[in-house]
């Protein structure tokens, strides 16, 4: 696999990321065993355990084939029914002990398997979390997602139906091969002749099979990625009438793969059938063979019928060896796309020895400087060329610019989603990049244009399960927002569901919702993203109460595209390119005729004259 398409890479067309996310590397790969084996040690009671009936059940199949023997040659043969008793009944006991000892094989390894899946699982839902926006900038969800559910879950068929049931196989065919030659040595000869024919046959399928289960996932990866396409895009297909297209388009995604599964099953088929009659060549041979040798007195009939059952127990693992290879193949691909996920490091960390943040009784908080700051995204043109401006604590600050300004980009820097390229950003005389995170981001609260609510309730949306918060103290929140006001007409109150992204509430009970969260968490600094932008005229007059009770005490940053909601502001930065281009109140910036004017301008009536800055 290339390790180069796991380090986040951005997909530059569909085809490629499609074959990026799907190369399959070796069917075994000792350095990825290595670290899958760090989260089985945990659980090494339960590998032995499932290790140890699998011995037995072998040892209990291997003993089958020689009672046969044991019952023809002397009982039968002797014609003793009270001899054959002892032996029935021993045939029988290997039976029960078979089925109970498979049972608790097959119950220890699964349970080995969903242990070790849980634990990564859990590490790599962790890690994704501590990953910075620039990781999410650059990799799909549906990617990630994969990484956490599928590419995990195929993890624990290597304990299930790849390496340790291969390997218990192995230990049967020793075994098989040792009694063969311990019966007989010369039958056991031509019984393992046809082994090289084999081992042909399962070279040539083996590219074959591995090349056809390489296509199927790399279709099933474009139908999952055109599916999710649609299905996010689903009004704009139905708004455009794109249905009987996207019908079209689909059936060509789905053709192809059904072309290539049935590929694959061919020569899965086909490996079967070649290995089935090889077995029944085999078996002729020992028949043909043996027959004369129980003619001519060198060996029992009871010898031959047990060759001719443990040649029927050699082959079946041998037919088997395709799945295995596929299964093995699919895990170490999937592992390692795991562990190149687990070994990205975050962009933006917590510094070893972050700063305490000295306590200011007495003196208000929540002074912002941004000095000098400069940032480019990965790839992209300078968006912040030497920003610097201050405000001071309890200070309601605007910042307006036409699209592409770097409005919100002055939002990611200061809770250090992104960390900048040059200048410094401090909150009360601190460097933000020396202070722990989830300091940062407890000072900082964030009001966004997309409101997002997570599923649950209302009252889990508001305190986001924060212990430090307390159901009063939401319900004060609420309260001190009018957000109570539509709360309370619910059938369950707080405790009513909330669907999926809040989809059975409405843009404004919404936004009232995360500004009691906001208010909730209670930061010393505030920022609006266009925080109303998405509602209509009365809807924001009716938000800009809760507004006002949001930001009393607190140094706000508001960004907003609408300058009739920023009127009221202490002081309005005016962004161009990356740059301070003018400040001061509403009425100076008019009276100064320069780039805020031509704004309010466009804003609330036709321009004048073609405006240039």
């Amino acid at each position: 696999m290339s390790r180069g398409s796991q380090r986040g890479a951005p997909a530059t067309g569909s085809t490629a990321s499609h074959h990026d996310e799907e190369v399959l590397g070796k069917a075994y790969d000792a350095r990825l065993m290595k670290r899958v084996w760090r989260y089985v040690l945990p659980h090494r009671r339960l590998v032995a355990f499932s290790i140890l009936y699998l011995l037995l059940v072998s040892a209990a199949q291997l003993a089958q084939p020689w009672l046969l023997k044991q019952a023809i040659d002397g009982p039968i043969a002797h014609r003793d029914p009270a001899g054959l008793v002892w032996i029935v009944a021993a045939f029988a006991a290997m039976l029960l002990a078979e089925f109970g000892f498979r049972f608790a094989q097959v119950y220890y390894l699964e349970k080995t398997g969903q242990c070790v899946v849980q634990d990564l699982r859990v590490e790599v839902y962790q890690h994704l979390q501590s990953l910075s926006s620039a990781f999410f900038d650059r990799n799909p969800v549906g990617r990630l997602v994969t990484r956490v559910t599928t590419d995990v879950e195929t993890l624990s068929e290597i304990f299930s139906s790849g390496v340790v049931t291969l390997a218990g196989d192995c230990v049967k065919l020793v075994g098989i091969l040792v009694i063969l030659l311990w019966m007989d040595v010369r039958l056991a000869l031509l019984t393992i002749t046809v082994l090289p024919l084999l081992g042909v046959v399962a070279f040539f399928f083996r590219i074959r099979i591995r090349d056809a289960f390489r296509t199927v996932r790399e279709r099933i990866a474009r139908m999952n990625a055109y599916l999710q396409e649609t299905l996010t895009g689903m009004p704009v297909v139905q708004l455009f009438q794109r249905e009987r297209a996207n019908d079209a388009e689909f059936q060509q995604i789905n053709r192809s793969h059904r072309d290539a599964d049935l590929l694959s099953v061919t020569y899965d088929s086909i490996f079967s059938s070649v290995i089935e009659l090889v077995g029944t060549l085999s078996v002729a041979m020992i028949i043909w063979y043996g027959g004369g040798r129980v003619l001519s007195a060198a060996i029992t009939f009871g010898t031959l019928v047990a060759f001719l059952e443990y040649a029927q127990k050699f082959f079946g693992p041998i037919k088997e060896l395709g799945g295995y290879y596929s299964v093995m193949q699919s895990a170490m691909a999937s592992s390692e796309r795991i562990f190149a996920l687990l070994d990205t490091r975050s962009e933006v960390v917590s510094p070893e020895r972050p700063k305490a943040v000295p306590a200011r009784a007495g003196h208000p908080t929540g002074e912002v400087v941004f000095d000098n700051v400069r940032f480019a995204y990965q790839g992209g043109h300078e968006v912040l060329s030497g920003l610097s401006f201050a405000i001071r604590p309890g200070e309601k600050v605007a910042i307006v610019g036409s699209t592409g300004a770097g409005k919100s980009t002055i939002v990611r820097l200061l809770i250090r989603l992104y960390d900048i390229q040059g200048g410094s950003i401090r909150i009360d005389g601190i460097d933000i990049r020396e202070m722990d995170l989830k300091l940062l981001r407890r000072r900082v609260g964030v009001v966004l244009q997309d409101h997002f609510l997570f599923s649950g309730t209302l009252a889990s949306n508001i305190g986001l399960g924060d212990p430090s918060i307390s159901r009063a103290r939401i319900e004060a929140a609420a309260v001190a927002v009018r957000a109570d006001r539509f709360i309370r007409t619910l059938p369950l109150g707080y405790d009513d569901d909330v669907r999926e992204r809040g989809g059975n509430f409405s843009v404004g009970q919404k936004q009232l919702i995360s500004f009691a969260r906001a208010l909730a968490f209670d930061p010393p600094v505030l920022v609006l993203d266009e925080a109303t932008a998405s509602v209509d005229s009365q809807t924001e007059m009716e938000l800009q109460a809760a507004l006002h009770t949001l930001m009393a005490g607190r140094t706000s940053l508001v960004i907003a595209h609408r300058l009739s909601t920023i009127r009221e502001s202490d002081r309005i930065l005016v962004l161009h390119r990356g740059m301070v281009r003018e400040e001061g109140s509403h009425d100076e910036l008019l009276a100064r005729g320069g780039v805020y004017r031509m704004l309010h301008r466009l804003q609330f009536q036709q321009p004048e004259t073609p405006a240039s800055t």
